[in-house]
Formats: structure tokens, C-alpha cells, sequence
């Protein structure tokens, strides 16, 4: 483990060069811990694949200080302390060409057909590492190597929210309208990221998400229950 600033207002501890379930576990156990007893200063915290950004108040603790905290509690970060993780559904629609904008090519680069590339996407299920690039955005674990594919060549400067794509190891689900590079597969209907909500993230890190294929007509009446506000995403 180790502590750098990051300017005077913060520090990134860093636990691994690696990134793996297991670090990534600490990361968010740590967080946990941090948020658990209250450390004096704290003011925010970020998680990432292997670090976590703590920002605290300089005129409630030093830096010093702050570190010596963190480091007593490193050793309690384990599974053990986390609490059981949330079990969420994503409906995604895959079959329409206007939303699965990538779909049959990517299946042609992986070499399969768009029935098999939906069937092994929506049959594992996802690790939320960690929420960035924009308000909302899942970095998504546990793809099957089979779907591991390269990103794409040329970016696009504007990726629909919603929009549920992979690109090299990873899945993630687009928040909001943002430049992209990953093969879009899908959309889903729900709203990972809404600043009216109380909560205004969906998702957050440690969720283990799944995909379920549906069709045009069901995406159009989830969305619209979306916006009325009369839709509940299956969290378990």
C-alpha cells in the first residue's frame, strides 16, 4: 500500500499494481471501513480498479494523520466487512439495429453469430468495479474471454445513454450522451444516471449485474414507465 497527494486536499492510496477481483475487493472494503468509523477530515471518497482518492478537510486532520488512519484500518479490509452485494437486472435490447448499433459486427469480428454473442453476454454476471468517465458510468468485470475484442478504430463523438457495450476486456453501459469507443451491443431503457433522482446513480461498486434480452416492444414500454416514474429495476 501506498499513500501519494494528490494536491493539497487529497491522497490516492494505491494497494496493487494489479488489477484482480481481490484488489479491487480492498478497494471497496477500505472505503467501506473509511466510511464505517468516520475518520476525522473525511470528506469524500473514489474508488477506482486499485487505488482509492480521499479527500478530506487540511483544517480537521493532517496528512499524516489521515494516512496513519487508513493504514490501522488496512488490515480489516477483507470481504469479511463488506456487506452482501446487490443483485441487479438490466433489461437491454439487442435485436433492434437502431439500438444494438454494433451488434452483427461485432459478432462477425468475434467470429460468432448475434444469437450467440447476446447468449453469452446476458449469461454471466457483471462486477461493478467501480462508477467514472461520467456521472453514472459501471466499469464492468466478468466478460467471457470469448467476447474480448478490441476497441473501436474510430471512436464515436456521441454514444446514446444507455447504450450497452464491450470493448477489449470490459462491458459498460453508457450514463449519458458522451464520445465513446466500445462496440455498442444494446440500450437499455433504464436511467443509470438521473440528477432528480434521490439516488441519482443506479449502480454502484460492488453490484453484480446481469443482462436481460428483450425485445423492441418491451423497450418502449419500460421506457416509457421509465419517464413517468412508474418503473422499479429488479435490485435484489
Amino acid at each position: 500500500m501506498r499513500f501519494r497527494p494528490a494536491g493539497d486536499l487529497a491522497v490516492s492510496i494505491e494497494l496493487e499494481e494489479e488489477i484482480s477481483a481481490e484488489v479491487n475487493t480492498r478497494v471497496r472494503a477500505l472505503e467501506f471501513l473509511i466510511q464505517q468509523k468516520g475518520l476525522t477530515g473525511v470528506v469524500e471518497t473514489v474508488p477506482s480498479y486499485r487505488a482509492l482518492l480521499v479527500y478530506y478537510d487540511p483544517d480537521a486532520v493532517g496528512y499524516a494523520g489521515l494516512c496513519a488512519a487508513i493504514e490501522a484500518l488496512y488490515p480489516q479490509a477483507t470481504t469479511a466487512v463488506l456487506p452482501p452485494p446487490r443483485e441487479v437486472e438490466l433489461p437491454c435490447c439487442y435485436e433492434d439495429p437502431e439500438l444494438g448499433i454494433d451488434l452483427g459486427a461485432a459478432a462477425v469480428r468475434l467470429g460468432l453469430s448475434t444469437a450467440e454473442l447476446v447468449r453469452l453476454h446476458t449469461g454471466v454476471g457483471h462486477v461493478v468495479y467501480f462508477i467514472g468517465f461520467t456521472p453514472g458510468l459501471p466499469y464492468l468485470v466478468g466478460m467471457p474471454e470469448r467476447l474480448h475484442i478490441p476497441r473501436l478504430d474510430t471512436p464515436r463523438t456521441k454514444v446514446p445513454p444507455g447504450s450497452v457495450a464491450i470493448g477489449g476486456q470490459q462491458c459498460c453501459v453508457y450514463s449519458v450522451e458522451s464520445p465513446g469507443g466500445f462496440w455498442i451491443l444494446g440500450r437499455t431503457p433504464l436511467r443509470l444516471y438521473d440528477p432528480a433522482a434521490g439516488e441519482p446513480t443506479l449502480l454502484r461498486p460492488g453490484d453484480r449485474v446481469t443482462f436481460r434480452a428483450i425485445d423492441r416492444a418491451e423497450f418502449d414500454a419500460i421506457a416509457a414507465a421509465v419517464d413517468a416514474g412508474a418503473f422499479t429495476p429488479v435490485i435484489a
